[in-house]
């Protein structure tokens, strides 16, 4: 073995130049081939601006636990927050495949960092959606240039992957029989950037009775009264991304912050998970990516240019495993794009498989690099921390095989 000090076996997240020289020369011409000319645009842009902002931060932000705000603003005043988004808020009009290139580019260098970027993007995409022109002109592009924090409010200690069991009230208030605005009552907990948003999309029920059908979306701006907040949970990883519990204590929302009509709350959850599950399935491609770099560029430095037979191997099948992971990914962002009604089966299969993949990888590396894989300069370990939370949030992995089950079953029932 080599005797190259710890900190040299993975240092070039300090070297701009050599950070954008590694990750080109492990881009795949394969997966290449589903991106069109501006997707591959986007992606040197954003790698650039990771190179330079995002990387050089990443372990100070694990090791801290401060929140990534720098690391986000620098994507955003680089103009590559809003990639989705029309221009008129300030975004791009880029496709579903530039975002989940972008996510990917972030979450190599940083996964707390894409968890703060995706969130934003989480937040304002139902008000993209469903709500008013008022309301979205005046939201969207804070959420987009970075002056304002946004949060989405599904979960609840007893509402996590089935939001159709959510308890959180929304009541009318009225005048003269019109609705005028809701008071919410309830609790949302894991809540990203919970402790500091202005923006969140709150999931309500009108009438527990109704189960989905009395869902609604109404958003909370600022710091009303009633709102209070904990402090930020203490986590195994995501370190420079915070999450935290809401509590609303006849919190007023006037009814022009309700996204589409009362009641329509659920096909809002339903849109917006769609958007969440690319953006957690680009992590677990991303994470994969970066534990594959790290630990092929410290093995080469401890063992010397040839490194042994079983490495060799092992490392050969994270490749494989890492370019088909990107070719999912790809593929389903671009149904996305292009399909009227995605489907949720594959939606699913994409989001538990790079998930997985991030997961799988992350041990895999540490088992190749032996009694350097737990050292923090190295880095893979925080990778590993990170990448669990992915198989968990936006519907679980057990969730999605449900999905995809039932998916298959409907698309097979009239050929049985």
């Amino acid at each position: 073995m080599s005797a190259v000090p710890v900190a040299e076996l993975f240092d070039v997240e300090h070297d701009p130049d050599a950070y954008i020289a590694l990750h080109d020369a492990l881009d795949e011409p394969a997966s290449d081939q589903l991106l069109d000319k501006r997707e591959r645009e986007v992606r040197a842009r954003v790698r650039a601006v990771v190179a330079l902002e995002v990387a050089p931060r990443a372990a100070d932000l694990d090791r801290t636990h401060d929140f990534a705000h720098d690391s986000y603003q620098a994507l955003a005043s680089a103009g590559l927050a809003g990639l989705i988004f029309p221009e008129r808020w300030g975004g791009t009009a880029d496709s579903n495949v530039a975002y989940a290139v972008a996510m990917e580019e972030i979450t190599a260098a940083c996964p707390a960092t894409s968890l703060v970027y995706m969130t934003q993007m989480h937040a304002a995409y139902p008000i993209w959606r469903a709500g008013s022109e008022e309301l979205a002109d005046r939201l969207i592009p804070g959420l987009v240039d970075g002056s304002r924090y946004g949060s989405l409010g599904i979960t609840e200690p007893d509402a996590g992957s089935d939001a159709a069991a959510l308890r959180t009230r929304a009541r009318r208030v009225e005048d003269g029989g019109d609705v005028t605005a809701y008071r919410i009552t309830g609790g949302k907990t894991f809540i990203t950037t919970g402790d500091r948003s202005d923006v969140i999309v709150c999931f309500a029920t009108v009438d527990p009775a109704q189960k989905r059908r009395g869902i609604t979306a109404l958003v909370v701006e600022g710091n009303p009264e009633g709102l209070t907040r904990s402090q930020p949970f203490e986590k195994m990883g995501m370190h420079g991304s915070s999450t935290a519990e809401l509590f609303f204590a006849d919190v007023e929302v006037p009814v022009g912050n309700r996204l589409g009509a009362e009641g329509d709350g659920w096909p809002v959850v339903t849109a917006s998970v769609v958007k969440s599950r690319v953006s957690a399935a680009a992590q677990g491609v991303g994470i994969a990516r970066a534990v594959y770099a790290r630990t092929l560029t410290a093995l080469h430095r401890i063992h010397g240019p040839a490194l042994p037979d079983d490495l060799t191997f092992s490392l050969a099948e994270l490749r494989g495993e890492i370019l088909r992971g990107r070719l999912l990914l790809l593929a389903v962002a671009r149904e996305i794009d292009v399909a009227e009604t995605p489907s949720t089966g594959r939606i699913g299969i994409m989001k538990q498989t790079c998930t997985d993949l991030g997961w799988h990888a992350a041990v895999e590396a540490v088992r190749l690099l032996g009694p350097f894989g737990d050292l923090a300069d190295v880095g893979v370990e925080r990778y590993l921390r990170d990448a669990k939370v992915t198989q968990i949030y936006d519907g679980t992995n057990e969730v999605q095989r449900l999905l995809i089950g039932r998916d298959t079953a409907s698309n097979i029932k009239d050929v049985l």
